[in-house]
């Protein structure tokens, strides 16, 4: 069945959109957020978050094992991962390397991509800027584009969201 991803900057509107698409599905949906909330700001982040999604979905809450425990939900649900920029920084902090995430990477595209129902997943596109200053900030941009570019591959859709508007992603013709 389909996976979509929906990549963009901060307060772009991804996640919002990724909402409306559970929403409309007409399934059963199951979120699963890989937030942790280390400090106060996030914690609040969290909260609204949490309260913004109706009481029928079920929320996983994952920060680093993502195919693990996509692989454990339902198969009737719709599912929602939202990010892959917080799972990344997550496991990168963990002490996981570029081949480990990679390949969870490619594990938990895979998996979400041959379920039967359909799923959405979000993502920053952090690479769009400036180069960073120190090698963690440029180690992590690559990572995370690398990991994009994986779920992009094993996605029937791809969206970029800028202003709460989604620009369709195609395979350029190479012909």
């Amino acid at each position: 069945m389909p996976m979509t991803l929906l990549l963009g900057g901060a307060r772009s509107g991804k996640s919002d959109l990724a909402a409306r698409l559970a929403a409309s599905s007409g399934r059963p949906v199951v979120y699963v957020a890989t937030a942790e909330g280390r400090d106060e700001e996030m914690t609040e982040r969290i909260s609204r978050h949490r309260e913004a999604r109706p009481p029928s979905w079920r929320t996983v809450e994952e920060p680093s094992a993502l195919a693990p425990s996509i692989r454990g939900l339902p198969p009737e649900a719709f599912v929602v991962v939202d990010c892959l920029s917080l799972w990344v920084s997550n496991v990168m902090e963990a002490g996981a390397s570029e081949d480990e995430i990679l390949r969870e990477a490619r594990d938990a595209a895979t998996t979400l991509a041959a379920r039967a129902r359909s799923s959405v997943v979000v993502s920053n596109e952090v690479g769009l800027g400036i180069v960073p200053v120190n090698e963690l900030a440029r180690r992590y941009r690559d990572v995370l584009g690398r990991v994009n570019v994986v779920f992009a591959a094993a996605a029937t859709d791809a969206f970029l969201v800028v202003a709460g508007k989604a620009l369709p992603l195609v395979e350029p013709s190479l012909a």
